[in-house]
C-alpha cells in the first residue's frame, strides 16, 4: 500500500492534540467552580457558639472586674505598674539606693489609693484622673530600666543574696547546735547545791548512816533472783530519784522491786544520803561507786587505757586538734566516761544475778514493768525497742562502712535499736562473752575509724544477732530533741528524754516537762532551799 503524503497527515494530529487540551481545560475549570462552591458553603455554616463557661469558671476564682478585662483598662495599667515597681524597690534596696527607692514606694502609694478610691465609689478609673499617676510611675520605670534594673540584674543579685542568707544560716545552725551542745553539759547550779548539802548532810547526820545500815540487812534482796531487778549508772542525784520514784509509784509489787545504782566518788556521798532520807514505797535502793570494782582497771578495760593515751586526752578534752573540724558534740567527754561504759560490764558488777533491766537516769516510768522480766528473748542477750523506720537508725547511719572490718561484717541495713531501757539475760550474756566481743571492737576504734561517738555504736556491734526486738510500747523515745506522738505517750510504759534537751534544764521542752516533774517533790526541804521550781 502506497503511504499518504506528509501534508496529508499533520493536519489530523493537531486536531487530536487541540482536542485533548480543550478537554484538559475543561476539567479545570469544572474543578475550580467545585472548590469555588465548597468555600461558598462552607462560609455559609452558622459560626460555632462560643463557650463562655471556660471563661467564666476563671474569673470565679479571681478578684477581677469586667472594667479590668477590657483592653483600655487604667486599672489594669496601674496595677501592672505597681507590681513592677515592687520588684525594682527591692532591687534599689539591695543597691543601696534607698532615695530610689523611697521614690517608688511613694508612688506605689498614691496608684494604690487611686485603685482604693475606686473600688469604693464603684466606679471605674477614668483615664483623666489617673493620667497623672500613670506618667509619673512609667517615668520611675523608665529611670529603673536606665539604672539596669533588669531581669537579669534581679536575678544575679538574688542568687548572692541567697548564698549570703545560706552561709549566714550554717554559721547560725553550728553556733546553735554548739551552744545547745554545751548548755546541755553544763551542770545546773540547783543540781550541784543539791550534790553539796546532802554531802555534807551525809557527814554531819550519823542517823541516815545507821539508817543504811539497817537497810543493808536486806542484802539477800539484792540477790534473788526472783525479784525484779533494775539498775542505772549515773552522777545525776536528781534524774536517778525520778526513775526509782516512777517505777515505783507504777509498779503493782513495789516491794518486789530492786534498784542497783552505780555513781562515782564525787556522788558517792550525796547519792547515798538522798536514798537514805527518802522512802520510794517499799522498793530496795542499793548504791556502789565504780571506784570500789577492782576489775575495773587499765589492763581489763580498753576505754580506761585509752583514757592514758595522751592524743585521746587532747581530742576529748584540750579542744584544740584537727581546727574545729569535728563537731563538738564527737568531743564530748562523757563518751569516756565509765558510768557511760558500764553498761558493757553488768555480769562483772552483778555476778549474782541472772537478768535485770537497764534503765537510763533520763527516762521516767509509767507503767508497770514487771511483765518485762517474763519476756522470752529467744537464746538472745538483749532485749529492746528498735528504732528503724524506713532508712532512719539503720546501721549504716551509725558505722562507717567505708572501713572493711566494718562492711565485712555486718549489713547496713540491719535494724538499729536503743540504749535506756533493755532487758539483759546475763546467763546467755557470760554464755557467749558478750563483753569480750565489746573489747574486741573497741580495740580497734583507737583511731575513731569505725564509729565517731557514744556508746550506741559499740552496742551494735557487740549485740548483732544478740537482740530480741520488743514492742514499741515499751520505750517511747523522742522527748528530748523531737514532738512525739500522744497515742504513744499514753502507751508508753518508758518515756525517753533522749537528746540535749533534758527535763531538768531550762532547754527542756517544755510541753514534756510535766511528764518528768510530776515525780519531783518539790516541796521537799532540800530542794527548796537549792531553788527549784
Amino acid at each position: 500500500m502506497r503511504r499518504r503524503p506528509v501534508d496529508f497527515r499533520r493536519p489530523v494530529r493537531r486536531r487530536v492534540s487541540n482536542i485533548l487540551w480543550w478537554i484538559l481545560c475543561g476539567i479545570a475549570v469544572l474543578l475550580f467552580i467545585f472548590v469555588l462552591s465548597k468555600g461558598s458553603q462552607i462560609e455559609s455554616r452558622p459560626a460555632m457558639p462560643k463557650r463562655p463557661y471556660r471563661q467564666d469558671r476563671i474569673m470565679e476564682g479571681l478578684n477581677i472586674t469586667e472594667e479590668m478585662l477590657s483592653p483600655d483598662s487604667v486599672a489594669r495599667q496601674l496595677s501592672d505598674q505597681i507590681a513592677l515597681a515592687k520588684a525594682f524597690v527591692v532591687i534599689a534596696k539591695e543597691s543601696n539606693n534607698l532615695q530610689f527607692a523611697w521614690e517608688l514606694s511613694a508612688q506605689i502609694r498614691n496608684s494604690q489609693i487611686l485603685l482604693s478610691n475606686a473600688a469604693i465609689r464603684r466606679t471605674p478609673l477614668t483615664t483623666r484622673e489617673s493620667e497623672t499617676a500613670i506618667r509619673d510611675m512609667a517615668l520611675l520605670l523608665y529611670q529603673a530600666q536606665q539604672l539596669h534594673y533588669d531581669s537579669a540584674t534581679m536575678i544575679m543579685r538574688l542568687k548572692a543574696k541567697i548564698q549570703t542568707l545560706d552561709e549566714q544560716m550554717s554559721s547560725v545552725t553550728e553556733k546553735s547546735a554548739k551552744y545547745g551542745q554545751i548548755a546541755a553539759e553544763e551542770v545546773p547550779k540547783s543540781l550541784y547545791c543539791l550534790g553539796v548539802r546532802l554531802t555534807t548532810e551525809w557527814f554531819r547526820n550519823l542517823n541516815l548512816q545507821r539508817k543504811l545500815m539497817e537497810r543493808k540487812q536486806n542484802e539477800m534482796k539484792l540477790k534473788d533472783n526472783n525479784l525484779y531487778h533494775f539498775c542505772i549508772f549515773s552522777d545525776n542525784i536528781l534524774a536517778t530519784s525520778v526513775v526509782v520514784n516512777s517505777t515505783a509509784l507504777n509498779s503493782k509489787n513495789p516491794d518486789m522491786v530492786v534498784f542497783h545504782l552505780v555513781t562515782d566518788d564525787i556522788n558517792y556521798a550525796a547519792m547515798k544520803a538522798w536514798f537514805s532520807m527518802n522512802d520510794f514505797g517499799g522498793v530496795t535502793v542499793e548504791v556502789q561507786k565504780f571506784e570500789d570494782f577492782s576489775w575495773l582497771n587499765a589492763s581489763y578495760v580498753p576505754v580506761l587505757k585509752q583514757l592514758q593515751d595522751s592524743e585521746i586526752q587532747s581530742y576529748y578534752f584540750s579542744g584544740n586538734t584537727d581546727d574545729g573540724r569535728t563537731p563538738i558534740k564527737f568531743r564530748n567527754p562523757k563518751y569516756l566516761s565509765m558510768l557511760n561504759h558500764l553498761r558493757f560490764y553488768i555480769p562483772e558488777v552483778f555476778p549474782a544475778l541472772k537478768k535485770v533491766v537497764f534503765l537510763d537516769d533520763d527516762v521516767v516510768v509509767q507503767k508497770d514493768l514487771s511483765a518485762l522480766f517474763s519476756v522470752d528473748l529467744n537464746g538472745n542477750v538483749n532485749g529492746a525497742v528498735e528504732t528503724c523506720m524506713e532508712t532512719f537508725h539503720r546501721y549504716h547511719k551509725y558505722l562507717n562502712y567505708s572501713h572493711p572490718l566494718i562492711r565485712a561484717h555486718f549489713d547496713p541495713d540491719a535494724c538499729g535499736w536503743a540504749f535506756g531501757m533493755n532487758v539483759f539475760d546475763l546467763v546467755e550474756w557470760r554464755k557467749r562473752n558478750v563483753t569480750g566481743i565489746y573489747h574486741y571492737w573497741q580495740e580497734r576504734n583507737v583511731d575513731r575509724t569505725l564509729w565517731k561517738l557514744g556508746t550506741l555504736p559499740p552496742g551494735l556491734l557487740t549485740f548483732y544477732g544478740l537482740t530480741k526486738p520488743l514492742d514499741l510500747s515499751w520505750h517511747v523515745l523522742g522527748f528530748g530533741y523531737t514532738n512525739v506522738d500522744p497515742q504513744l505517750i499514753e502507751k508508753g510504759a518508758v518515756l525517753h528524754f533522749n537528746g540535749n534537751s533534758k527535763p531538768w534544764l531550762k532547754i527542756g521542752i517544755e510541753k514534756y516537762k510535766p511528764l518528768w516533774e510530776k515525780y519531783v517533790d518539790y516541796s521537799h526541804s532540800l530542794l527548796q532551799q537549792c531553788n527549784f521550781h
